[in-house]
This record gives C-alpha cells, sequence and structure tokens, in this order.
C-alpha cells in the first residue's frame, strides 16, 4: 500500500507483476522487473484484509476487488494455502464500499453473498438496512465514485515527497545552472593527489555534493557483513527516549572502529575530504542501513529540533553534517528526497552524499528537510556518519555575520 501510494502505482498491475503507473487514461511501465510474479486471489485478500482492519476502506476495496475477481475465476474455494475465499472478500468488499458510501454496491455484494450462504444472520441484516437507507437517498454513487485517497494529517509535505519520489526531482540541471558544478576534488588533503575525488555539487542552499566512487566493492560488502548480525528495527527520536516509528522502516547496526578496520579508514578518508574531526565523540559511530522492499524514511531532519533529544546525549552539541554512504544499488525506488529544495537523488552505487544540517550560527537549516524514498525493487544499503558541532570549531569557524 506504500508502495501503491508514493509511486502512484496502479493495482491491477502490481497484481500482475508489473510496475505502472496510469497516464491520461494509459497504464504506463515505469519499471519492468526481469520476473513478474503474479498476485493469487488470497494474496490481495490479505493486503485488503491489513487496510480493512485499520479502517482504511480506500485501500481495502481496491485490493479487495481484485481479490474477488481473481476468487471468481479460480472458483473461489477453500484450501489449506488461503486464508480467505470468495465469501470472505465479499463480506469484508461490501462492508468497505458501505464505509465509502456507495450504499447499492455494498447491497449487491451482500445480495450475491447470500446466494454462497443464504442463512447468514448478520449479512441478512446488512442488506435489509443497505435497502432502507436506499430508500431514504436520493444520490446514489457509482461504483468507486466516491472512493478517494484520505488526506494525510501527519505529513503535510505528502504532495511534494511523493512528486519527488516518482520523478527524482526538479534540479536544474549543471548547463542550466552554472553554480552547479563538477570537478576533481582534493580539499588540499596530500591523501587525494593523486586519485581526486569526483565531486558533484548538486544544491548550493543547502549546500549538497555528491563524491563518486567513495568506497570500493571490497570496502561495501565488509560493511554489510559486519552489520548484518547486528541489524536490529531502526528507531527514532520520541521525547527523550527513541521508538519505532511506521514512518521510518528499516534495519540498522552500528559499527565501531578498531585501527586497522574499514571502519576507522573510512573515518580516516570521510576526515579529509570534509577537513571536520569525525572520529567519536565528535563523529558518531558508522550506522549502517538496510532498506528492503518498501523500507523508507519519511521527511525528517537529521539534527535535532528538540533540546530533549537522544542527540544531545553525547554532550558533543548537535549534527552538523551528514555524511551518507550508498554501499548498494538499487533497482527501482529509494531515492534520497530534499522536499523544500525541490530535488531528489537516485541511489548511485558506492558514491557518498554530503550535507549541512546546521548554519555556521549552529541553528538548524530548515532546507535540508529530507527523505528516503520506499525501495520499489531491490535492496538499500547505506552507511551514515553524523558529524557533531563540537570538535569543529577550527574546521568551520563561525562567521563575522550572526546570520549565517
Amino acid at each position: 500500500m506504500r508502495l501503491q501510494d508514493v509511486y502512484n502505482l496502479h493495482v491491477r498491475g502490481l497484481v500482475n507483476g508489473h510496475f505502472q503507473r496510469v497516464t491520461n487514461g494509459k497504464c504506463v511501465d515505469i519499471y519492468m522487473p526481469s520476473v513478474s510474479v503474479n498476485l493469487s486471489g488470497d494474496d490481495c485478500f490479505l493486503v485488503g484484509k491489513v487496510a480493512y482492519e485499520q479502517k482504511d476502506y480506500y485501500h481495502s476495496v481496491q485490493w479487495l476487488e481484485e481479490s474477488v475477481r481473481l476468487f471468481r475465476v479460480t472458483g473461489g474455494e477453500w484450501s489449506p494455502e488461503n486464508e480467505g475465499t470468495l465469501e470472505d472478500a465479499l463480506d469484508y468488499l461490501a462492508f468497505s464500499h458501505y464505509k465509502t458510501g456507495n450504499i447499492s454496491y455494498a447491497l449487491s455484494l451482500s445480495q450475491e453473498l447470500l446466494h454462497y450462504d443464504p442463512v447468514n444472520g448478520r449479512v441478512l441484516e446488512n442488506v435489509e438496512k443497505y435497502e432502507k437507507l436506499l430508500v431514504k437517498t436520493t444520490h446514489i454513487p457509482t461504483r468507486g465514485g466516491g472512493l478517494k485517497r484520505p488526506t494525510s494529517s501527519y505529513l503535510r509535505t505528502r504532495d511534494t515527497y511523493e512528486r519527488l519520489c516518482q520523478t527524482q526531482g526538479s534540479q536544474p540541471m549543471h548547463f542550466e545552472n552554472p553554480r552547479l558544478f563538477c570537478d576533481y576534488f582534493t580539499n588540499g588533503s596530500p591523501g587525494f593527489l593523486l586519485m581526486p575525488v569526483r565531486r558533484e555539487v548538486l544544491s548550493r542552499q543547502p549546500y549538497v555534493v555528491l563524491y563518486h566512487d567513495f568506497v570500493t566493492d571490497t570496502e561495501a560488502e565488509e560493511l554489510k557483513r559486519l552489520a548484518q548480525p547486528r541489524l536490529r528495527r531502526s528507531v527514532v527520536a520520541d521525547g527523550m527516549k527513541q521508538a519505532t516509528a511506521d514512518y521510518r522502516i528499516s534495519k540498522s547496526a552500528w559499527l565501531k572502529d578498531s585501527p586497522e578496520s574499514v571502519v576507522a579508514k573510512l573515518d580516516k578518508r570521510i576526515a579529509m575530504l570534509t577537513g571536520l574531526t569525525v572520529k567519536p565523540p565528535y563523529g558518531e559511530y558508522l550506522q549502517v542501513v538496510n532498506y528492503g522492499i518498501g523500507g523508507h524514511y519519511e521527511p525528517h531532519f537529521d539534527h535535532a529540533t528538540s533540546p530533549s533529544s537522544p542527540v544531545f546525549k553525547l554532550k558533543t552539541g548537535n549534527r552538523a553534517a551528514t555524511f551518507m554512504i550508498y554501499l548498494s544499488s538499487v533497482e527501482a525506488g529509494g531515492s534520497t528526497a530534499f522536499i523544500y529544495a525541490n530535488f531528489s537523488v537516485p541511489v548511485v552505487q558506492k558514491a557518498a552524499i554530503f550535507w549541512w544540517n546546521l548554519y555556521r550560527n549552529g541553528q538548524g537549516d530548515g532546507d535540508t528537510l529530507h527523505a528516503g524514498c520506499p525501495v520499489l525493487f531491490g535492496d538499500k544499503w547505506v552507511a551514515n556518519k553524523w558529524i557533531h558541532e563540537y570538535g569543529q570549531e577550527f574546521q568551520r569557524r563561525c562567521s563575522l555575520n550572526p546570520e549565517e
């Protein structure tokens, strides 16, 4: 359902193993997997049931419609592999239509259900109720005509977020904006003189830069290997504690370094490239995150926005900067979207993305609101390094202008 919403996917296409979006009345493929897997009537029933139990009738109607259609084709008989039958799907679908105001179709489905279970008292009562309601009402919605996605009560930037995930942003190209550029970068460090880093400046406000081929394949695989046994459900700040949340679905692990480890080598490379102090406690331990299909992180700030945030437990100030390494490729989805800056970055394997979370005066930069778009197809791995304010006093000095 998350993939359906964020990428505006056609449910019938998903059922047939295709990722399609309806454009100008036509279904257009947005990704073609090498192997397509069709969903069964029972698969659709289970998805619809999840939505139904959450009182999300917008989704339950669409998925239960497909379930009923497929069960009708196959006969809808119960089997040990199935949790649902045609009668179950009709029952859930009828009530879902009733809740969306489509009483005439709810009545029609309930009457069909009585053919299979003619003495079902609850369904008989529903039929009587629907008939009375239809007598009272003058407007009868057409099938599916009143079906509208609920408005978001918690995610004010939903439309922008989803557009950026679908289109991978609307950022100007380098030739359209001369302030954006690509170059070979050393940051004045002798360690990069023989092999400079390929730098791509993606945005000036907020300042966001992509460093291509920052890690090798071997280093990326080693980080994933070290993280796998430690992976746990990712958490978010909830007041002074941390808790799981539906708006962040992933697994993560924290990796401590030893002098010869790949983590220590990356810390050193990050320090040379950014010119910042990244060793703990001034930089947090490296966090490796895995996003499976549907894994995502809705719009959020990396820096703390509340004085009670667990970020301040290190007593080294707020998160001044983020350095995120893409350890894998992703077949579809998974972009990093900067909501207010109005651009998004596709996953570039082995590259690293860097941005400042705070202004020089220590205030949070609101333009860094960003999100990890849901993985549509594939397996996304990233490594995060958060660098704190303290320890950077001589690396990133305050400006004479208190507004900067």
